[in-house]
């Protein structure tokens, strides 16, 4: 993926709400291919065999290429289809839902059906708690101790993150600028230290946020 950022969930989250006797337990968990939402499935379905139904959705890929919806036995419409429309809705990316249901004797007819399963999706994934991954692009600055003070400041002025400061015979510092953002930040650390910092750029990599950087919004 090199979308500058995109929301999904934090880890698995598991959540149960009872409607008419029947329970109905929300799984959701971030997933990174298209296999990994397909054996979470499996996974659910496996731990909950005596379930009357896993209804399921998953979204995968930047462009949300990869989506499934299934019913699971449910009449056609009433179960897959509204926990897809739910991670359509709450815009999320690599994610996989499955609702279990366990019947409890009374039916609830196809618009109950549809609320039910949005609601257990609905649960599931605010279990699982909504984050976003911001694309950022690693750069490792390497300096005198006569910059650290001033860098150090400028940093945390501009509010770019930046890992443990290591200190050998020069100070090393990992900063994550915003990966769209990262030819500024080098031109700029490059012009406050006039040019007496040694940098190494990496790859670029996802970092998780609790809410999206006000420079994306």
């Amino acid at each position: 993926m090199n979308l500058p950022y995109y929301k999904t969930v934090r880890a698995y989250g598991e959540a149960e709400i009872v409607i008419k006797r029947s329970q109905f337990i929300g799984h959701a968990k971030p997933v990174d291919t298209e296999e990994e939402a397909v054996a979470f499935i499996e996974e659910i379905k496996s731990r909950h065999k005596q379930a009357t139904h896993n209804c399921s959705a998953y979204m995968v890929g930047e462009r949300d290429q990869h989506q499934k919806a299934s019913d699971d036995g449910e009449p056609s419409g009433t179960a897959g289809k509204p926990i897809l429309e739910v991670i359509k809705h709450q815009q999320l990316k690599n994610v996989a839902v499955v609702v279990t249901r366990y019947f409890g004797g009374i039916m609830l007819g196809a618009g109950g059906l549809v609320r039910a399963y949005t609601d257990g999706a609905v649960a599931g994934l605010a279990a699982a708690g909504a984050v976003y991954k911001v694309l950022h692009t690693p750069v490792t600055l390497t300096f005198d101790y006569s910059l650290l003070g001033t860098v150090e400041y400028e940093l945390r002025g501009r509010g770019v993150r930046f890992g443990d400061i290591e200190y050998t015979d020069k100070v090393t510092v990992r900063c994550l600028p915003n990966a769209s953002e990262s030819a500024r930040f080098i031109e700029w650390i490059t012009d406050l230290t006039a040019g007496q910092t040694q940098i190494q750029v990496d790859g670029a990599e996802y970092v998780e946020h609790s809410q999206l950087p006000s420079n994306l919004l």
